[in-house]
């Protein structure tokens, strides 16, 4: 097969990528060694932050995270995006953007909000620090225990289930092809043009978009690219549908969360809990210790969850850089290979990440300053 851009990856990092390039014409083939959205598009919890990650926020302190706010402004664009980008693709994406909510049980905890808000706000974020009462007026919900908080009115969530599906639906509706089940063995680069191996024969294409998630940095490997790519096991659990309780994403600054609820009424439950590999293939299995403090931080926060019934708990695998930062363009000294790799948030960031990529292999000036986010910093 030939192509002139070869999109490795199926989830919505790769859907994206190819409808952006699709709808200008460009003739593209995705290539995923599953099927679409199985991995952590399909897995995740469907947040759409901005806020920078609190727990990581704590533990690396502040420079840390001032070298990542910059981010803060794609997180912003990437939430405009989904909000609009359901009707161009024709796909109910399921966005709501009903504010995220990030609570503190300490005056401690409350001084470490503020200074990682301050951060926040000056990157555009709008963050609004709370009272005890005004965190009661705002969530009647959550639990008397907590002292203050604050609240990001542009964050919320999307339906992970249809959006790489509507994606890549879309892309196809312009011309692009996708092969499920195909997985790259091997990659070359000789005189211009790529050559990607698989078992039913090669795939010829002059430019490649590395969007393999937590696989991407093998696949730059090999081309001899050091793409440092983390692969980190986590879970989810989702509850029995419930009348609605909860209006908002909601974060807890003691322990690691993600709560919400979704329009068909069940809990979504994360916040980074690891899972666990088992036996010589590391096959992932849920953990029941994390599940069970997973659970605990939750009904400490919303007590009326006392009473709903989990329905599932599931494995999956999250990218991550040690920066936390993405990697986003084209590789110096290997034209033609971009690579579109957003750690943690990559559901949150896929519209944007995947937009500035594609601007990227059309030749255009990208819309945000990429050299904070170039794989030239791993050498």
């Amino acid at each position: 097969m030939k192509t002139d851009v070869l999109i490795i990856g199926g989830g919505l990092a790769g859907a994206a990528t190819a409808y952006f390039l699709a709808r200008e014409g460009v003739d593209v083939l995705l290539a995923e060694r599953f099927d679409l959205n199985t991995q952590a598009s399909g897995a995740n919890a469907g947040n759409l932050h901005i806020q920078i990650p609190h727990e990581t926020f704590v533990t690396e302190g502040d420079n840390w995270a001032r070298e990542f706010a910059p981010t803060i402004p794609l997180m912003l664009e990437s939430v405009k995006l989904w909000t609009e980008i359901g009707d161009d693709i024709g796909c109910d994406l399921g966005v709501s953007t009903t504010g995220g909510l990030l609570v503190a049980n300490s005056e401690h905890e409350m001084r470490d909000i503020s200074r990682k808000a301050a951060i926040e706000q000056r990157w555009g974020a709008r963050i609004e620090l709370l009272g005890r009462n005004e965190v009661r007026a705002c969530a009647p919900y959550i639990s008397r225990d907590v002292v203050g908080g604050a609240f990001c009115p542009d964050e919320g969530r999307a339906n992970p289930l249809t959006a790489t599906p509507g994606f890549a639906a879309a892309a196809s509706r312009h011309g692009a092809r996708i092969v499920r089940n195909t997985e790259i063995h091997a990659l070359s680069q000789t005189g211009g043009r790529f050559t990607a191996c698989t078992r039913d024969g090669a795939i010829e294409a002059r430019r490649v978009v590395n969007c393999a998630g937590a696989d991407a940095g093998s696949v730059a490997g090999m081309l001899g690219i050091n793409l440092p790519i983390e692969g980190h096991p986590i879970q989810m659990t989702v509850t029995e549908p419930v009348k609605p309780i909860v209006p908002h994403l909601v974060y807890a600054a003691s322990e690691k969360l993600t709560l919400k609820q979704m329009n068909n009424g069940t809990f979504l439950i994360g916040g980074g809990w690891p899972a666990t590999r088992r036996g010589t293939d590391g096959k992932l299995a849920v953990s029941l210790a994390s599940l069970r403090d997973n659970l605990r931080v939750a009904l400490s926060v919303v007590p009326a969850l006392a009473n709903v019934h989990i329905v599932r708990t599931w494995p999956a695998i999250v990218n991550g850089t040690a920066d936390w930062k993405p990697v986003l363009g084209e590789v110096p000294g290997h034209a033609g290979f971009f690579v579109n790799v957003f750690p943690w948030m990559g559901f949150s960031a896929g519209p944007i990440s995947a937009l500035i990529v594609a601007e990227l292999v059309l030749g255009r000036r990208p819309s945000f300053d990429l050299k904070r986010f170039s794989a030239m910093r791993y050498g």
